[in-house]
């Protein structure tokens, strides 16, 4: 039996993917999540072997929620389901230790078939996720790294969306003394020179949503 929970803020969704997902014969869903950090606590609770989780959910996102879930259950694999196909996020999802990747739009054909090569560890992409990541290897200078680390883009990503330093330190379990040390090496980084610009640089690089 592959036991799945899935993590999407919209229940629409939640309750498709249970009646997709249930009306396999070796599928059980044993929790859902509204949004990233449930998503992490109801994963530590009941030890999935699939985390079914959206890029885009309110507190911690995809990418935080994918990293914190890969390093508290290292036998649970994680398979972001989205409608996000930006380079940017892919590599960051990638490197947070996603090693599943489909499209809503792709579901109807490849979400089975995204679950079960998880559950027997290994990889599956979306036929658009494939090429994207192909197309950005070939085009990418040879030593070229992303600008930022995957912890400065989360804490560009929280600030981005209005909160304070306070409220992103308690969203990634860090101190404030981190959460500002990030955000001036992120500003130094990408010569930045005010919080406009930086909310400019997050939602240019669809770190955030408008």
């Amino acid at each position: 039996m592959t036991r799945i929970l899935i993590g999407d803020d919209h229940d629409v969704i939640r309750t498709g993917l249970r009646t997709i997902l249930e009306a396999q014969p070796n599928f059980e869903v044993v929790a859902e999540a509204a949004d990233g950090k449930e998503a992490i606590l109801k994963a530590i609770e009941t030890k999935p072997d699939i985390a079914v989780i959206d890029y885009s959910m309110p507190l911690i996102n995809g990418i935080e929620a994918t990293r914190q879930i890969r390093a508290r259950l290292p036998k649970t694999e994680v398979l972001i389901f989205t409608m996000h196909d930006s380079e940017l996020v892919i590599q960051e999802l990638l490197q947070a230790g996603a090693r599943g990747y489909v499209l809503k739009s792709n579901a109807k054909h490849d979400l089975i078939e995204a679950i079960k090569s998880l559950a027997s560890h290994k990889p599956f992409f979306s036929a658009e996720v494939s090429v994207t990541l192909l197309e950005a290897f070939l085009s990418r200078p040879i030593g070229s790294a992303s600008t930022l680390t995957d912890r400065e883009r989360s804490v560009v990503k929280l600030i981005a969306e209005g909160h304070s330093n306070k409220v992103t330190a308690a969203i990634l379990n860090i101190s404030i003394k981190t959460v500002e040390t990030h955000r001036a090496t992120t500003m130094s980084k990408l010569k930045l020179t005010s919080s406009a610009s930086l909310v400019r640089y997050a939602i240019r690089n669809k770190l955030v949503e408008v």
